[in-house]
């Protein structure tokens, strides 16, 4: 596995997409998942990746804006050599029924075919919500359903699972071969909170990703109260635990 971080992380600080990724390239990361280019030229951002010795592990874009114009966004992020596409979120009202998560599901499958000719891969990431359960208090979860009638990767965010009261360690061993990529996030109760100031048994989920067969591991944190010294942590953090 190899460390990335998603910049969603780093959105408060007020500098330049190209000064950004040169601090994190200061640092023991190798790649970053982009929450978007902004402004930005991808020609410039591909160069700015270059300069800073840095991948392009991945990137969210909103399920509205591949539906809009999925070439353009294949595309761009083929620029950068992105070959994978996560949509990042979506709300409460995808996951309220067996019938919603079925055609999420669809959507989301409909995607990752048209994906698939550009050459990239979709996948989903999870926040707490697509862990309410589904009928009866033996019913499976949304996203169980969605795991288990789709093919699509799943980008598994191990804090949002604890967070849902659910053991990402399993969740992980459920999804071997389908999670090249987990974000590695530490919660208290259902507040993001730094690597090791929570309850996520950190060394425990790096293994279980490992043995599932991820390829990235991405640090992120929702809230940091200063996103400076959050990317040194996370950096120093990660490159203890994947030495």
């Amino acid at each position: 596995m190899r460390p990335a971080i998603q910049l969603y992380t780093l959105r408060d600080l007020d500098v330049p997409l190209p000064e950004l990724l040169e601090r994190v390239g200061d640092t023991a990361f190798e790649a970053v998942e982009f929450a978007g280019l902004g402004d930005s030229d991808p020609e410039e951002i591909s160069d700015a990746l270059d300069s800073a010795g840095l991948d392009a592990a991945a990137a969210h874009v909103g399920i509205e804006d591949l539906e809009a114009d999925l070439d353009s966004v294949a595309e761009t992020y083929r620029t950068l050599d992105c070959d994978r596409i996560v949509v990042p979120y979506l709300d409460e009202t995808h996951f309220a029924s067996q019938q919603a998560v079925a055609d999420t599901g669809r959507r989301l499958q409909e995607l990752d075919a048209r994906l698939s000719d550009h050459g990239v891969s979709l996948g989903y990431h999870n926040h707490d919500h697509e862990f309410t359960g589904l009928g009866d208090a033996d019913a499976e979860s949304a996203f169980d359903q969605l795991a288990d009638e789709t093919g699509i990767d799943l980008e598994l965010d191990v804090g949002w699972a604890t967070a849902a009261g659910r053991d990402p360690i399993d969740l992980l061993d459920h999804l071997r071969g389908r999670v090249p990529l987990v974000h590695l996030k530490d919660v208290a109760d259902t507040t993001p909170v730094e690597l090791g100031e929570g309850d996520l048994d950190i060394e425990a989920c790096v293994r279980a990703a490992d043995e599932a067969g991820t390829e990235w591991l991405v640090y992120e944190h929702d809230q940091p109260e200063d996103p400076e010294t959050s990317l040194k942590h996370g950096a120093e953090t990660l490159a203890d635990l994947l030495s």
